[in-house]
């Protein structure tokens, strides 16, 4: 006989779904210990009572369990069956694009969330019909989810299902209103006061280039706020959107939100014996860990990472409204 915890907790397996049968138990036992219907020390359905309710091999449901056994989740005691060993949660972190700095946001994210808590990491690549796969695919499985979302009108109807106590959007202030839990960097303000603080550096340069290629996600009000930068300070300034048209010259300093551009521009230091922060100048968007070794140092304006993937676990394990804004830095470095 199952004991009434047991009663309440019924697979439901989708025969027709992609998703592997043994996923689907894992996913359906973990998600009930979730949502606190299976609690530490409740019996399981016996492989038994499994395989024929839902019309499963017992080597599907050996696997499912064993999965679970690894995960710290679930033991088992001869003669007795299968019980819950632990409050074992899964969280979904949708990112854009896979980043050096990516990476430091999500190890300190990570790290900073107790053992129980599993990570499913997946990656939309601005492609809206992958953004909303990996989150129909994900309705109901996950404790919470943390997403980094990207400019485009049907987002906010995929997000939509999510109920917003249990979302958090990261990253980019769009697509979000009062009520969403936030942990967003300023792409605009605060990019208008590291350069402000640049100010002296750029003076020895006669120009400003602001490279912002057309196959860049980064958003646009970065560009608007280098502009007044520019006008209230009264430097010369020029916006490349081509990059094939990139090409250095001395005495300008040129600043870029995309790394492919920093290469090509090493490259043509290289190429025409140009020194970085003396014959040109370059202010890079993001800090990555190796900027800091690059010809001597490249100079970055940057959120932190860290500090952002910090305070996104701190909303896994606290049941508290989260909306904050992380800081955005200049590291003034050799290249400028």
């Amino acid at each position: 006989m199952l004991n009434e915890e047991q009663e309440k907790f019924v697979f439901e397996i989708n025969h027709e779904s992609d998703i592997p049968k043994y996923q689907q138990l894992v996913d359906g036992i973990t998600n009930a210990i979730a949502e606190n219907i299976l609690k530490k020390g409740d019996l399981l359905p016996s492989v038994n009572s499994i395989c024929k309710t839902n019309q499963l091999s017992r080597d599907t449901v050996f696997k499912a369990y064993t999965i679970l056994k690894d995960q710290n989740t679930i033991d088992s005691v001869p003669n007795k069956g299968y019980y819950v060993s632990g409050k074992t949660r899964k969280v979904l972190l949708v990112l854009d694009t896979f980043k050096a700095y990516k990476e430091v946001l999500y190890h300190s994210f990570v790290n900073n969330l107790p053992d129980n808590v599993i990570t499913d990491v997946q990656f939309h690549h601005y492609n809206i019909d992958v953004f909303k796969t990996i989150i129909n695919n994900g309705i109901g499985k996950y404790y919470k989810y943390v997403v980094m979302n990207f400019d485009h009108k049907e987002i906010a109807s995929a997000l939509s299902s999510i109920s917003k106590d249990k979302l958090l959007l990261i990253d980019w202030n769009i697509q979000a209103d009062k009520s969403n839990n936030y942990v967003f960097q300023d792409f605009g303000k605060a990019f208008y006061e590291s350069l402000t603080e640049a100010a002296d550096l750029f003076k020895k340069y006669k120009k400003i280039q602001f490279v912002y290629p057309d196959f860049t996600n980064h958003p646009k009000e970065t560009v608007d706020f280098f502009k007044k930068f520019c006008a209230d300070f009264n430097f010369e300034y020029e916006i490349v959107t081509d990059s094939k048209k990139f090409n250095i010259e001395k005495g300008i300093a040129y600043i870029s939100v995309s790394d492919r551009i920093l290469g090509h521009f090493l490259e043509q230091c290289k190429e025409k014996d140009f020194e970085p922060g003396k014959d040109v100048g370059f202010l890079s968007y993001n800090e990555t860990p190796m900027k800091k070794f690059i010809y001597k140092g490249i100079s970055v304006v940057s959120t932190d990472f860290m500090e952002l993937g910090t305070k996104a676990a701190a909303f896994i394990t606290h049941e508290e409204e989260t909306q904050c804004y992380v800081p955005t830095k200049l590291i003034i470095r050799e290249s400028l």
